[in-house]
């Protein structure tokens, strides 16, 4: 990993851990995110760390398995590091669906956070 440039380091740990997190207890996530935290999950807006992991929790399924396809980081110029991720998922018994998740990172108060998150599954119902 010492080849990589930082913010691709930085970017790939946060997103193994998101998911780790996610897939083990939801419920943890709250320390990824600030009081400006804000998510934008299938189109509705969540803003502040409460309402974010009020959300993530209720969602309606008891297990999820997600598999990362591809990941890209990228530096920002006021030092943050933008992430894509592109992945499968599986939830309780149902099919596996693709899905599209960004995250924008920045370092607060000596660690990295997610100021602003976007999640859409990959169904193309045209």
């Amino acid at each position: 990993m010492g080849d990589k440039p930082i913010w691709e380091q930085i970017g790939s740990s946060f997103v193994q851990h998101y998911y780790q997190l996610f897939d083990a207890d939801r419920t943890q996530l709250g320390a990824i995110y600030i009081d400006a935290s804000c998510l934008t999950w299938e189109g509705q807006q969540f803003q502040g760390k409460a309402a974010i992991v009020e959300k993530l929790s209720s969602l309606p399924f008891q297990k999820i398995q997600h598999s990362i396809t591809a990941q890209d980081h990228q530096p920002t110029p006021d030092s943050c590091i933008l992430s894509m991720v592109v992945g499968q998922l599986k939830a309780d018994d149902d099919q596996v669906l693709g899905f599209h998740q960004t995250f924008l990172l920045k370092n607060f108060q000596g660690a990295w956070v997610c100021t602003n998150e976007v999640f859409r599954l990959a169904l193309h119902n045209g």
